[in-house]
């Protein structure tokens, strides 16, 4: 099943709210189960982990964390940083084609 999603990897995207409000950077996964995107210099932690058998010092670890897909819109104009909302649209050959809302359903991509 190859559904057409409005955020795909690869794109450039924005942070609309939160802490991190204004930041942009490349997708590099879509969480389609949790609703979520990995962007890149968005979301990295540094987590402490308790001692194991695996891990007997224990120590720490960097991990990344996921931002929500309804956080993040889609840059049309990477030079002026023009987001827009994202919409599904039938071609006349009958495939899904994306569109920028905000640029008068101008396909993307």
């Amino acid at each position: 099943m190859s559904a057409t999603k409005k955020i795909i990897k690869g794109d450039i995207v924005k942070i609309i709210s939160g802490a991190k409000k204004g930041v942009t950077g490349k997708v590099l996964q879509v969480l389609a189960k949790k609703n979520a995107v990995l962007v890149e210099g968005v979301g990295n932690i540094h987590r402490n982990v308790k001692p194991s058998q695996q891990n007997p010092r224990g120590g720490h670890k960097d991990i990344h964390v996921a931002t929500p897909i309804s956080k993040v819109a889609l840059i049309v104009d990477e030079k002026t940083g023009k987001t827009s909302r994202v919409g599904l649209i039938k071609n006349a050959d009958g495939k899904k084609a994306r569109v920028a809302r905000q640029i008068k359903n101008k396909e993307i991509k």
